[in-house]
C-alpha cells in the first residue's frame, strides 16, 4: 500500500517537472466502478488532481479561522489554490473545459516541457470507456453549486440538483450534419445532450403510442380546466353579455388555446406548455370594462367593451412580438432574475383577493364545499393511487366541480332556491319586486338552471375573427396593454425556466427565450382578432400540472390542443360550461389564484432564501404592490350603487388621483398604478438591479449560450426548430438558437 502511494507521488512529481510517465490502459477490476476511473485519471494525467469539485487547500497557520470562508461570487474558497477543472460531459463522455483543460499527451514536447500531441485521437479512444462508466457515475455538488459528484444527480447552473437517469440510446445521428440547433423533420430519436428526469413517466419526445398520448393529453388539459374556461364566466357577465355570449366566448377560448399551443410547441420554445387566457390580462380587463363611460351603457354594452379590449390586446401583443423577435428580450433577460419574477407572479394571484371570496360568498353552501373538496383532494388524498393513477391529485379540479355541480343541481331541483312570486328563469328581473330583491343574487349565483345557453346555443358553431365587430383602438387602453405585455413576458420567462428544471432539460438560450416571447405576442394577436377578451400566454399553472401528471410530452400536448379545437366547434360544449354556477366558478378560482401565488413565491428557491437583501426586496415589493393600488382604489365612484362591491377596486382608472391635462393619460396612469402586478414589478425590478448582491445571492438565471451548440450540437435539440423552419431563422441569431 505504501509502495503504491510512493509510486503515485513519484509520478505526480515527474509530471510537474515536465516528464510524462507511460499511460497504461484503463482496465476495470471490479466492474464499472467510477472511483477506479477517477483514480486512473489522476495517475495518468488525463485530468488534473483537482477533479469534480475536489480542492487542495493551502492553509496558512497564521490566518485566523474566521477568515476561511467560501467566496460565492468566485466559486472558490478564499484560501484555496485554484487549479484547472475538468467537467465530463454526462452524455457523450467528453471532457468540457472549465478553466484549463489538461488533455492526454501523445505527441511532441512543448516549450514548457510538457508533451502536447494528438488530443483528438486520445479523446476518441477514451469515449467508449467514459461512456460506459458514465452510466453509473453520480455527480456531486461542490461548494459553489456548479457541478461535481452527487448521489442525487446533475446540477444545473443555479446549483439545483436534477436527477439522473439512464441515457437513451443514440441512433448515431447526434453529430450528423443537419445544421446548428436543428434536426430533421423537427424530431429526433435521441435526447441530445441532456437526460430525462426519472420521475417523468412520458418524456418530451417519447412516443408510447397514439392511445397513451391521447390519454396523457386529455389529463393534462383536464388538470388545467379551471384556468382555461373560467375566465369567460367572470368577464362576460361583467361586460353585460348574455348566456349565449358567454357560451360563444368559451368556445372561442378553446379554439384559440388549441391553435396557440400547437404554434408554440412547433415554433416557440417547443416546451410542452399550454397557451391560454392568462390571469395577467384579467385585472386590466376588469379595469377597462368598469370605466365610467360603460357604467350606464345598456344596449350593446358587451360588444363595445369587447371591441375596445380587442384593440388594446392587439397593440400590446404587437409590442411583445417585436420585443421577442427583435432580440431586445435577450438584453432584458440580464435584468430579470427570480427576485423579480417571484413577487410579480405572486402579485398576479393576490390581485384578486377582493374579488375571490366576496364573489364566492354569495352562495356559501356551494362555494365552501367546493374549496374544501379541492383542498382535501390535493393535500390529503393526493398520494392515494387508484389502479395506479393518482386521480385526486391530477383531476382535483374537474372531479370536485362535477361533484359540487351535481350537489347544486339537487339543491335547485329540491326547491332550496324557490322563493314565492320570484321567477327562476330571469333572476335579474326580480330586482323590480321588493320581495324578491334580496333573493336575486342568491338565485343568480346558486341555481343551476338560470342559464338559457343550452336552449339558445347552436350545435355547430365555428368561431371566426372579428365576430364581435372591428376592434377599436384607443390610446388609453393601448398604453395599459403594452405595460401588461411586459408582465406577461416576465411571467412566461419564469415558467420556461421552472419547466426546464423539472424536465431536467438544459436551460434554453436567450435566443430561444426571445423566440418564445415573440411567438406569444403573435398568439395574443390571434386572441385579439378572435375576441377572447384576454391575451394568450403561457399558463403559470403548467409547472404544477407537470408535477401532478408527470407528463411532459410534446405530442401529448399537441393532441390535447387538437381536441380543444374540435370541441370548440360544438356549440353545446361551450353552453354546458357556461351554465356552471358563478359561485362555484369563483370558488375554483380562489384555489387557482392561491396556487399562482404559491408558484410565484416558489421561484425564490433559486436564490439564497436566507439573504436579508432578498427578503427585504420581496417583502417591500409585495407590500407596496398591494398598498399603492389600494390608495388608488380608494377613489371609488360617487355612489356605491353603480357597481357591486367586489368590482369597485377596479374603477380607479376613472376616479384616480392623477389629473393631468390629457384625459387619456389620466386614465392610463390611474389604471396602471391600481394594478398590483405592475407596481410590484416596478418596485422589484428597480431594487433588485440597484441593490448590490452576488449572482448566487440574486439567483441569476443561467441561460445556455449559443456557443454550446458549436461544441455540442446535441445539447439543445429539445428546443430546436424543424429543419425547414430553422433555415428561416439562420439570419437572426437572437431567435434562431
Amino acid at each position: 500500500m505504501e509502495g503504491g502511494l510512493n509510486s503515485e507521488m513519484k509520478e505526480r512529481v515527474d509530471r510537474q517537472k515536465g516528464f510524462n510517465p507511460k499511460i497504461e490502459p484503463f482496465v476495470p477490476k471490479k466492474g464499472h466502478d467510477p472511483r477506479e476511473l477517477k483514480s486512473w485519471a489522476k495517475r495518468t494525467g488525463f485530468v488534473s488532481t483537482t477533479f469534480s469539485g475536489e480542492t487542495e487547500r493551502r492553509r496558512d497557520p497564521n490566518v485566523r479561522n474566521d477568515n476561511v470562508g467560501f467566496d460565492l461570487e468566485r466559486g472558490v474558497d478564499r484560501n484555496e489554490t485554484v487549479s484547472p477543472k475538468i467537467e465530463l460531459d454526462p452524455i457523450l463522455g467528453r471532457a468540457r473545459n472549465r478553466g484549463v483543460e489538461i488533455e492526454p499527451v501523445l505527441g511532441s514536447i512543448a516549450k514548457n516541457g510538457t508533451r502536447r500531441g494528438e488530443n483528438l485521437g486520445r479523446r476518441i479512444e477514451m469515449e467508449p470507456i467514459l461512456r460506459a462508466n458514465n452510466e453509473e457515475r453520480k455527480i456531486d455538488v461542490n461548494e459553489n453549486g456548479n457541478g461535481g459528484n452527487s448521489v442525487n444527480g446533475i446540477v444545473n447552473g443555479n446549483g439545483h440538483v436534477a436527477p439522473v437517469t439512464e441515457p437513451k440510446k443514440d441512433d448515431g445521428n447526434v453529430d450528423e450534419e443537419v445544421g446548428m440547433g436543428e434536426y430533421r423533420d423537427g424530431e429526433g430519436s435521441g435526447y441530445g445532450g441532456w437526460h430525462q428526469s426519472p420521475w417523468i413517466k412520458c418524456g418530451l419526445r417519447e412516443n408510447p403510442g397514439l392511445v397513451p398520448l391521447m390519454y396523457y393529453g386529455l389529463q393534462h388539459y383536464l388538470s388545467l380546466a379551471g384556468s382555461l374556461i373560467f375566465i369567460p364566466l367572470i368577464i362576460v357577465p361583467t361586460m353585460g353579455g348574455s348566456d349565449k355570449d358567454t357560451a360563444n366566448v368559451v368556445s372561442t377560448m378553446l379554439l384559440v388555446s388549441g391553435l396557440t399551443t400547437i404554434l408554440h410547441t412547433y415554433f416557440g420554445t417547443r416546451l410542452p406548455l399550454v397557451q391560454g387566457s392568462s390571469f395577467v390580462y384579467l385585472a386590466p380587463a376588469l379595469v377597462i370594462m368598469n370605466s365610467e363611460e360603460y357604467r350606464n351603457l345598456a344596449e350593446h354594452k358587451f360588444r363595445y367593451i369587447m371591441r375596445e379590449l380587442q384593440g388594446a390586446i392587439i397593440v400590446g401583443s404587437i409590442f411583445q412580438s417585436f420585443l421577442g423577435y427583435s432580440g431586445l428580450m435577450s438584453l432584458l433577460l440580464r435584468f430579470i432574475n427570480p427576485v423579480v419574477v417571484a413577487p410579480t407572479v405572486a402579485a398576479v394571484g393576490l390581485a384578486f383577493f377582493s374579488y375571490g371570496f366576496p364573489q364566492a360568498g354569495s352562495c356559501v353552501e356551494i362555494s365552501l364545499p367546493q374549496i374544501l373538496l379541492i383542498l382535501i383532494f390535493t393535500l390529503y388524498l393526493g398520494g392515494i393511487s387508484i389502479f395506479g393513477h393518482r386521480v385526486f391529485r391530477v383531476y382535483a379540479v374537474p372531479v370536485s366541480v362535477i361533484i359540487i355541480w351535481a350537489y347544486a343541481f339537487f339543491l335547485t331541483a329540491g326547491g332550496a332556491y324557490n322563493f314565492k312570486v320570484c321567477s327562476s328563469d330571469i333572476p335579474n328581473s326580480n330586482i323590480l319586486i321588493d320581495a324578491c330583491r334580496k333573493h336575486a343574487d342568491t338565485m343568480r349565483h346558486c341555481r343551476t338552471d338560470v342559464s338559457n345557453a343550452m336552449r339558445t346555443a347552436a350545435w355547430v358553431r365555428i368561431p371566426y375573427p372579428f365576430q364581435w365587430g372591428i376592434p377599436a383602438f384607443r390610446l388609453r387602453t393601448s398604453i395599459i396593454m403594452v405595460i401588461v405585455s411586459l408582465v406577461t413576458s416576465i411571467d412566461s420567462i419564469g415558467s420556461y425556466h421552472s419547466a426546464a428544471i423539472r424536465m431536467n432539460l438544459k436551460p434554453p438560450t436567450p435566443g430561444i427565450v426571445s423566440r418564445g416571447i415573440g411567438l406569444e405576442g403573435f398568439c395574443s394577436v390571434l386572441a385579439g382578432l378572435w375576441g377572447t377578451g384576454t391575451g394568450s400566454t403561457t399558463l403559470t399553472e403548467n409547472v404544477h400540472t407537470i408535477n401532478a401528471t408527470r407528463v411532459a410530452n410534446r405530442r401529448a400536448v399537441q393532441l390535447g390542443a387538437a381536441l380543444l379545437i374540435l370541441l370548440s366547434f360544438v356549440g353545446k360544449i361551450g353552453a354546458i360550461l357556461a351554465s356552471i354556477p358563478q359561485a362555484l366558478a369563483a370558488a375554483v378560482l380562489c384555489f387557482i389564484w392561491a396556487l399562482i401565488v404559491a408558484l410565484g413565491l416558489s421561484t425564490l428557491q433559486y436564490t439564497q432564501n436566507a439573504s436579508s437583501r432578498n427578503v427585504i426586496i420581496v417583502g417591500v415589493s409585495l407590500f407596496f404592490g398591494l398598498s399603492v393600488p389600494a390608495y388608488f382604489q380608494q377613489y371609488a365612484p360617487e355612489t356605491g350603487l353603480i357597481l357591486p362591491g367586489y368590482l369597485i377596486p377596479y374603477a380607479a382608472a376613472s376616479n384616480g388621483p392623477v389629473h393631468a391635462g390629457n384625459a387619456q393619460f389620466n386614465f392610463a396612469m390611474n389604471a396602471l398604478l391600481s394594478l398590483n402586478m405592475v407596481v410590484t414589478l416596478l418596485v422589484a425590478f428597480v431594487l433588485d438591479n440597484t441593490v448590490p448582491g452576488s449572482r448566487q445571492e440574486r439567483g441569476v438565471y443561467v441561460w445556455s449560450k449559443a456557443d454550446d451548440i458549436m461544441t455540442d450540437p446535441s445539447s439543445l435539440l429539445d428546443y430546436s426548430l424543424p429543419s425547414r423552419v430553422a433555415k428561416l431563422f439562420h439570419w437572426a441569431k437572437c431567435v434562431g438558437t
